[in-house]
Formats: structure tokens, sequence, C-alpha cells
């Protein structure tokens, strides 16, 4: 086999006492025949996080750590990577676990299509319960909206974005890294500047990545909103077209607010030109509430779980569309995904260790 370049793993950490042992795990179980490294960017948790990484440290000297008390996942990812000595940089989520052969793949596909980026699909799993329902509503396309990246259907080919991304270090330093002025959809930005200057982004949905969501609702809507708001700052800052998709949950927001607005003036006035009104804009809820009760009845599954499903698809939808709201209005200015709490994350709550998928399999229990 033709020498394989070396691979610089690198992944944000924040409050991930539940997940990161499992990630690292994924890592150095890969059949990569290259040399590699993994460089953790370690926020101020507050969880027992970082006396994990400490022990996993101690144990294999291929895993460093640098600071990052700046918190923001763009920031924690450029110190990584400036850290890290390998001319391919691998990115990697605290709530994920890669497949054994992800790395091998993955730089085999990234050299013989000579792309800059190279990335996979998403594939969420989730404990019985709220967690299953989320990673459910990941994999669909009415949970997303049929991002390439969460669709194993997808052909492989050249994309407007990919999941996470095995990159070439020399194209990252030549784009500039990430944009740190973000805190969100970071991922998307950099892959416009890839194809801006030129450089193929590559989507292999060979590459299945098991990770796993939110598992409360309040982290869930925290989340969503969060990415919404940044979501609607990119479309004001970058001004690019975009996915009718992405205004879909905003139009939504906006239907529901006006009814509810509208209806009881309606009401008052006896009809007339505001009933029409109320009329027109309950359209786009009505439907959405009947998609909603077709999910409840024909979802498949116990009735909890298709209850939880359809839950779970309207928090995503009205917490994404009012944040895009406030993001394309006025900006994201200092909005934050909150969602990573040590309630949200504790080990007794959330460790995936008893009854995760092997990293080897991701897809095992797999339907963003």
């Amino acid at each position: 086999m033709q020498d394989l370049p070396g691979v610089s793993y690198v992944m944000p950490v924040l409050n991930e006492a539940g997940y990161v042992e499992s990630a690292v795990a994924s890592i150095l179980a890969q059949d990569y025949p290259g040399p590699t490294e993994i460089v953790l960017a370690l926020g101020p948790s507050t969880d027992g996080t970082d006396a994990i990484v400490a022990r996993l440290q101690r144990d294999d000297p291929r895993i460093q750590s640098v600071a990052n008390p700046d918190v923001d996942i763009p920031i924690g990812l450029n110190r990584a990577i400036r850290a890290s000595k390998n001319p391919i940089i691998a990115r990697v989520d605290a709530h994920t676990e890669l497949p054994k052969d992800y790395t091998r793949h993955a730089v085999t596909t990234l050299l013989d299509r000579g792309a800059a980026n190279v990335g996979g699909i998403m594939a969420a799993v989730g404990r019985p319960g709220l967690q299953a329902a989320v990673a459910r509503a990941y994999n669909s396309r009415l949970g997303l909206g049929g991002g390439a990246y969460h669709t194993a259907d997808e052909p492989a080919g050249p994309a407007e974005s990919a999941y996470l991304g095995v990159m070439r270090a020399d194209a990252l330093a030549e784009i500039g890294y990430f944009d740190e002025s973000l805190r969100r959809g970071e991922d998307w930005e950099l892959n416009s500047r890839f194809r801006a200057a030129g450089h193929l982004v590559w989507l292999d949905p060979a590459l299945q990545v098991s990770y796993w969501p939110r598992s409360t609702w309040k982290a869930l809507v925290q989340q969503f909103w969060a990415t919404g708001v940044w979501r609607g700052e990119l479309v004001r800052r970058l001004r690019l077209r975009n996915s009718p998709r992405f205004f879909a949950p905003p139009v939504l927001v906006l239907a529901t607010g006006a009814t509810l607005a509208l209806t009881p003036l309606a009401v008052a006035a006896g009809g007339g030109a505001l009933a029409w009104a109320a009329g027109v804009a309950a359209f786009g809820p009505a439907a959405y509430l009947a998609l909603l009760g077709g999910v409840a009845v024909f979802g498949g599954g116990p009735p909890a779980d298709r209850l939880r499903y359809g839950g779970v698809l309207a928090v995503m939808h009205y917490a994404w569309g009012a944040g895009f709201l406030v993001g394309i209005t006025r900006g994201a200015r200092d909005a934050v995904d909150t969602s990573r709490t040590p309630v949200a994350s504790s080990p007794s709550a959330s460790s995936p260790s008893a009854s995760s998928p092997s990293a080897s399999s991701p897809s095992a229990s797999s339907p963003s």
C-alpha cells in the first residue's frame, strides 16, 4: 500500500464527560496505517471532562490538548489545527463515533479526487425515549429539510458542504482557517470559501459517522434556536444563493404568529377582511398541524414514540425558524448555543458506553 500522509484529528470539547471517551476511542481504533495524533481544544468544562481527558492523555501519548477559554468552536478548532503537525486535518465532534475505516477511506478519496475537503453522512443515534426521537428527526427529510449530509441515499460527488471533514492542512491555511467571528455554521461557511477559492468539496455517503444528539427538550430548543440565528446571520452576511428549505421554518413561524394575532381581531370585528387575512395566514400552520397529526397516527412505532417524534419536529422547526428571523433581521450578535451544560451532558444521563453502537458500525442504529 502507498504510504499515507499523517492525520491530525481536531476536536472542540466542552462539558462532554458522557461522550468524549467514546469519541476518542473510536479515533484510536482507526485502521489507518499512517501517523496520527489527536488535538483536543478544551473549553472551561464543569462536569469532569478535563479529568477524563487528562487520564486519556496519560494512557496514550498521541492525545494532546490546547486550552480554548473562549469556548467558541471555530476558535478552538483553529487553535487545535495550529498545534497539529500533520498535513491532513480530520475534524471530529465529541458527540461522534467514527467507523473503523473512516480515516483510511476519507484520505484515500481526498487524494484520489484532488479535493480540499471530504466529508460524509451524519447518522444520528439515540437511546430509547427523547434522544431516539431526536435522532429519528435528524435522519429524516422532515426534520432537517433534506440536507445532503443527513441522508445516505445521496450520490457521491461535489457538494456545497459535508459533515465534519477530512481536509488538507495547506488548503485550510490558504483560505485562512475557520472564521472565528462565527459561533454556528462554521463548517458551511468554510466550505463556501473552499469552493470560492476553486477547491473541491467532496461528499462521500460511504463515510457514515454516528452522532449522539441532544437528549433534553431544553437543550434541543437552545441548540436549534442558536443554529437558526447563525444561519440567518450567514444568509445576511454572505448573501449567497440559499436553498428554499432554509426559509420554510421562518415562514411557518411568521404564519403562525399572524394567525394568532389576526384571529381574535377577526372574531371581534365579526369577519370581513380580517377574517380573510386570518384564514390565509392559518393555511400554513393548519397544513403543518395536519402533517404532525399524520406522523402521530401513521409514523410507525409505539404511540408514545410517535408523539415524541412529532413534538421534536415541531421544536426543531419553530425554534430554528424563530432564531433565523432574529439572525436575518438584526444579526447574530452574541447568540450562543447554551445546550452543552452539565445537566444536558451529565455522564449519568448521557453516557453512551453501555448502549452505544460499535464504533466500527455506526449505521447499526441509524435510520441532520
